[in-house]
């Protein structure tokens, strides 16, 4: 069996295989955040170059890879921090290191799966992170600093990308989007704002607005509040070098969160946008299930949760027409995700 290691860095990702004794099966490769696709493919090349299946490991701060990965057939499994050593202030660890402890105990790791996706068996965590987040969550929805929806009293709605931009996907949801005539908020990561600038400003450029999530899409239980803090600062500086400006709002990936995490943002930085409509495209049900769940799910003021990267959205796509016909059939106008804050960003 081989064994392969996916760390990431400020620039990309470095990936390092290993064999069964805990020799490099192959030179080790870097990867730029807008080269995962061909990241994939080698990976599927050098799995069956050596006839033998190859178990990759990523960690619980790297949550932009697993979903083109599992989408490509691969064995995708997450190691926790309580199996690694410490990690850099930014940044995973090393390629190595998550190979080794696959090769050494991978039963301890988690399989990752499209339905599960990159906190698969961590439910009980994000719960936890959850209720211990309620009473700062609370203050700062009075304050105006978080918001899941708008007004329900107004036929609006804003409609949200997450993850990208992606060279293809993000392309395509742009031309469906200039067919209806219909603004959206893409909540970008770093990585991919860095690496893909122009895609960011073909975003711009054709009306729509954007949102923070985050560098690498981590699972925030996980950060330390200095962590996360880079994790925004540094996807800030990435917009402002591509579109010369920050995005007013931050969305949590998976939508996690602590007390810890939210105090970074409770009094200053980008307000917190969810969501109350999450389509579920992300585990690939099909494009008729996503049409559904979205439908029978939005109402005026609703925030609404998609996606353009971070995996294979196809389906998203072949969703897109259907769910903007039926929402403008209804009379509801697409609004930016900060229109529905309810104080002025």
């Amino acid at each position: 069996m081989l064994y392969a290691g996916i760390a990431w860095t400020a620039e990309g990702y470095e990936v390092e295989v290993l064999d069964a004794e805990g020799n490099r099966a192959v030179e080790p490769a870097r990867w730029g955040a807008d080269r995962v696709p061909e990241l994939t493919r080698w990976l599927g090349e050098t799995e069956r170059g050596a006839g033998r299946p190859c178990a990759v490991v990523v960690e619980s701060t790297n949550g932009l890879v697993d979903g083109l990965l599992t989408a490509a057939g691969l064995d995708v499994h997450r190691a926790d921090p309580w199996l690694l050593p410490d990690r850099p202030a930014f940044g995973s660890v090393s390629a190595r290191v998550l190979a080794e402890r696959a090769r050494t105990g991978l039963a301890a790791l988690s399989p990752l799966t499209a339905e599960g996706g990159g906190q698969t068996g961590r439910d009980e965590d994000y719960h936890t992170g959850i209720r211990r987040s309620e009473d700062v969550e609370a203050a700062m929805t009075r304050a105006g600093r978080c918001f899941r929806h708008g007004r329900r009293d107004r036929p609006e709605v804003a409609l949200t990308f997450d993850d990208g931009p992606d060279p293809v996907f993000t392309r395509q949801v742009l031309e469906i989007l200039e067919r209806y005539d219909v603004r959206a908020t893409f909540f970008c990561v770093g990585l991919h704002v860095s690496a893909l600038p122009d895609e960011v400003r073909r975003i711009r450029d054709a009306g729509h607005s954007f949102g923070n999530h985050t560098w690498s899409h981590p699972f925030l239980p996980d950060l330390t509040a200095a962590q996360f803090r880079l994790q925004i600062e540094r996807t800030g500086d990435a917009f402002e070098r591509a579109v010369g400006e920050r995005p007013r709002v931050f969305r949590p990936p998976y939508g996690s969160r602590t007390p810890e995490t939210l105090g970074e943002l409770r009094t200053e930085g980008p307000a917190v946008a969810l969501w109350d409509v999450d389509s579920w495209d992300w585990a690939r049900q099909g494009p008729g299930k996503i049409t559904r769940t979205v439908l029978d799910h939005t109402a005026p003021g609703s925030m609404i949760l998609m996606h353009d990267g971070g995996g294979d959205r196809r389906q998203t796509v072949q969703a897109l027409p259907g769910i903007l016909e039926n929402l403008l059939a209804r009379g509801l106008t697409f609004v930016p995700a900060t229109h529905l804050c309810p104080t002025d960003l």
